[in-house]
């Protein structure tokens, strides 16, 4: 029977091979090394997630397992490496990844697309602002991360998805802040006659009411 060499493309496969790019270990140690530099903060980890990723990994051979071991009463433990087809795809994934920027569709994008909704411009604007203090609160919880991360001795390089991160959050604030204050100016929100407008356009093309 042949095997689907397809590699996984997902963010947890990423992590897998690129952490045996740099030595052969077991699951456990990758998981724990992923959390130790606050991958799992960019990367949904949850319970056997990782054990999951490199059974499948290995089972399309872009990792094979090295030696297996036990201590004492402990389960067994597998040491996995990367094979060169494993290395190969990995290097073409990221040089991909790093060069060729993708649309996210991204979900605050699709609140804005049809914030009208909410109906009326007071309620956005409060909506608008216990964004952005959750927002805040996230790039202060993110500064700390960082801060406590390079102070154990983790290279920057190692953490520079967080920076990333905190770089887009306090752009978010900045846009939040500037939408509320608009609203707050009235040079947002239609007014009624601009929405009967819009309506009786919609009607006229048959496109029902807005």
């Amino acid at each position: 029977m042949s095997i689907n060499r397809s590699l996984p493309r997902t963010p947890l496969a990423l992590a897998v091979l690129s952490l045996l790019m740099e030595r052969p270990m077991h699951p456990y140690e990758m998981k724990a090394l992923m959390q130790e530099r606050g991958h799992d903060r960019v990367i949904k980890i949850k319970g056997a997630s990782v054990y999951d990723a490199v059974e499948r990994l290995n089972r399309l051979r872009f990792i094979e397992p090295l030696e297996t071991s036990r201590e004492g009463r402990r389960p067994e433990r597998t040491v996995y490496s990367l094979t060169d087809e494993g290395r190969d795809e990995l290097l073409v994934w990221l040089r991909e990844l790093v060069s060729k920027p993708v649309w996210e569709y991204p979900q605050f994008g699709a609140a804005l697309a049809f914030m009208v909704g909410v109906g009326n411009p007071e309620e956005l604007i409060d909506l608008l602002r216990r964004r952005a203090l959750a927002l805040e609160a996230e790039i202060g919880d993110s500064d700390s991360v960082l801060e406590h991360t390079l102070e154990r001795g983790i290279p920057r390089i190692f953490v520079i998805e967080e920076e990333y991160a905190v770089m887009l959050r306090r752009a978010e604030v900045d846009f939040v802040r500037r939408l509320i204050a608009d609203l707050e100016a009235g040079e947002l929100w239609p007014d009624a006659a601009t929405l009967q407008a819009l309506a009786a356009q919609q009607r006229e093309r048959g496109g029902g009411e807005v």
